[in-house]
């Protein structure tokens, strides 16, 4: 990641990209029992050395920002939780791995579990090396990185590369721990990976909660 590479969340606007940021679009790839098994990534999407991208979730030209929020009534108060990720987590299991979790950044990507268990019921199972290496698999496909894990109490990180990612009909997926400054000058804290909100709805702005799903939102 170049030192420049940032992003900008502006008051009541765009989130201002600096740093020729890579913008690609990426989805779930659905099994046929509508659980989300992997991402694929797709076409680059052209941008320049700066971009702003649309957070009230109202452009007419997603993922980039054409100047609705100025003509719209939308909430974009910051809502992002404080302290830093290890201490707001719920811990789960322990024998093999523990699980991480923090559910108000949770963007809902369905990653974390099937139609026969999830990460939270297989967190205490984690000594069978079959079960922990899927609940890793599980936890290192969670975009939005509420969901971790960690060994010996150092939690791990999945190696991704610098990059935003546009979800279809999701959030921002945000990828190699960009710094993200908040309106009032403050900053995100770095990870590896975050996902920010686009459809103007989240209750943990800029962070997504998951809420672009009951808003219906589509870009």
């Amino acid at each position: 990641m170049s030192d420049d590479q940032q992003i900008t969340v502006s008051d009541g606007g765009p989130y201002l990209v600096s740093g020729a940021v890579p913008l690609v679009t990426k989805r779930p790839v659905v099994a046929d029992d509508d659980v989300p098994v992997t991402w694929a990534t797709g076409a680059a999407i052209d941008a320049k050395d700066r971009y702003a991208l649309c957070r009230c979730g109202s452009s007419s030209n997603k993922p980039f920002c054409d100047g609705t929020h100025a003509r719209t009534e939308w909430d974009h108060a910051a809502g992002a939780p404080d302290g830093t990720y290890a201490e707001r987590a719920e811990t789960y299991g322990g024998d093999g791995i523990e699980v991480l979790d923090d559910r108000p950044i949770c963007a809902h990507a369905g990653f974390c579990g099937n139609k026969v268990t999830n990460v939270w019921k297989m967190a205490a199972k984690t000594g069978d090396s079959r079960i922990r290496a899927e609940a890793i698999g599980m936890i290192e496909r969670c975009p939005s990185g509420a969901l971790a894990y960690a060994v010996d109490g150092d939690i791990n990180e999945p190696d991704l590369p610098t990059e935003i990612a546009v979800v279809e009909n999701g959030p921002l997926w945000v990828t190699g721990g960009i710094e993200i400054e908040q309106p009032d000058g403050s900053t995100l804290e770095p990870r590896n990976r975050v996902t920010l909100c686009r459809c103007g709805q989240s209750g943990s702005k800029p962070l997504c909660d998951g809420s672009h799903q009951d808003a219906g939102f589509t870009g």
